[in-house]
Order: structure tokens, then sequence, then C-alpha cells
């Protein structure tokens, strides 16, 4: 039996089977979606970690996943669960990729108080939770989801949510240029700077030929 003592630092993301709450730019998700997301933060931090994937079913991953069993609906307020394990973790949408270094992004996890979300690219007076870094302690976070969940309107539950509670620091400010959208930042801007890039909304890796998609989503 192996017993070995886990990081308890994870990283962490979610993968349920498409059905009627999904929206046509998140129905393409696959495990090799979770198994190159896991590779992108191997690659390019030096912090141990242990990678969780929050799902509906159990899945075969050729990697080093561990699988957690989703227990609410499944919509996008199913992101939300992760924030159940009270752990120091970096929970991302699987429309994510490392492309730098991030041992900056999962120190501040370990060591930080607040939650830290980026500055909506859109409407830069809110905050998206394309990737989150959360610090030790955050279970209250889930506990008031739960709460609110069937009052919240719209189909992105979790963001809303997040958005609502008008707290915690913005990546922005404490990393300029690290976490970054593709179409808010890096198609106009390029890559320089940049750890993390998330593909919210429409235009995901696979629709993208751009080199670096080629170098860092593997």
């Amino acid at each position: 039996m192996n017993t070995e003592k886990l990081p308890d630092l994870c990283v962490v993301c979610c993968l349920w089977d498409a059905n009627e709450s999904t929206k046509d730019f998140s129905n393409m998700y696959t495990e090799e979606w979770v198994e190159k997301l896991y590779r992108g933060f191997k690659r390019h931090s030096t912090i141990p970690f242990e990678f969780i994937c929050f799902t509906d079913r159990n899945r075969d991953f050729n990697e080093p996943i561990t699988q957690a069993p989703l227990e609410g609906p499944l919509n996008y307020g199913a992101l939300m669960e992760p924030y159940r394990l009270g752990r120091p973790m970096v929970l991302c949408g699987l429309d994510t990729m490392v492309v730098g270094h991030v041992d900056h992004l999962l120190e501040y996890c370990l060591t930080a108080d607040e939650l830290a979300l980026p500055r909506d690219p859109f409407f830069p007076q809110t905050v998206c939770n394309g990737v989150a870094l959360v610090p030790k302690g955050h279970v209250w976070v889930y506990v008031s989801y739960t709460n609110a969940r069937d009052h919240i309107k719209g189909y992105a539950k979790d963001m809303d949510f997040m958005r609502s509670l008008q707290t915690g620091k913005v990546m922005d400010d404490l990393w300029p240029g690290s976490v970054v959208s593709y179409k808010g930042h890096v198609k106009d801007y390029g890559l320089d700077g940049v750890s993390i890039v998330y593909f919210h909304g429409e235009q995901k890796p696979h629709e993208i030929s751009e080199e670096f998609v080629r170098e860092e989503w593997v």
C-alpha cells in the first residue's frame, strides 16, 4: 500500500458529460482535456500538488489524477463544488492552458488569506472566474453558494455567485499580465509574461492554430 503523503496544495478542475444545461462553447470536454491541463501545470511548476478532477462518473485517466464525485446538479454551478475541499487550490476550467512558470500562483494559495480572481477582460468593473486562487479555509464559499444557488438567475451560476461576493484580490493587480484571457489579451498582445491563458466562451484551444497552442496544449 502506498503511504506517501499527498501535498496539501491541489490543482482542481471539473468534468461531466454534456447535457441540456451545457452551452455549445463547452460541450466538447473529455478526459483528454483534463490530462492536458495536468501536464501543463506539471511542466511549468516546481511546487508539489495533487491534481483533482471532480466528475460525474468514474473516468479512465493515464495521468496521476485523483477523482472526486460531483454531488449537485450537473450545470455550471458544479464548478463551485471544489470549494468543499477547504484546501489551498488553483481552480481552473478545462478551457485553460498553462504557458509559463506558475510557482508564484501556487505559492499564493499556500501563503495568502484571500481569494484571487482575474479582472473580467471585457467588463473591468468586475471579475471573472476563469482561474481562481483559493487559500486554505474557503469551504464557506461552497456553503454560501448552496444557500443561494436556487435564487441565481441565468446559466453562469458559478461566475455570478463569485462576483456577488465582492471580496478578495484581483490577479491583474497582483501580477499584471500573468493570468489572461485569450480573446481579451493574447489575441492582440501576445504571450509576453503570461503564465496562464483561459479561453472563456467561444474559441477554444482545439479551434486555434497558433504556435503556442501546438506547443503547450499537449
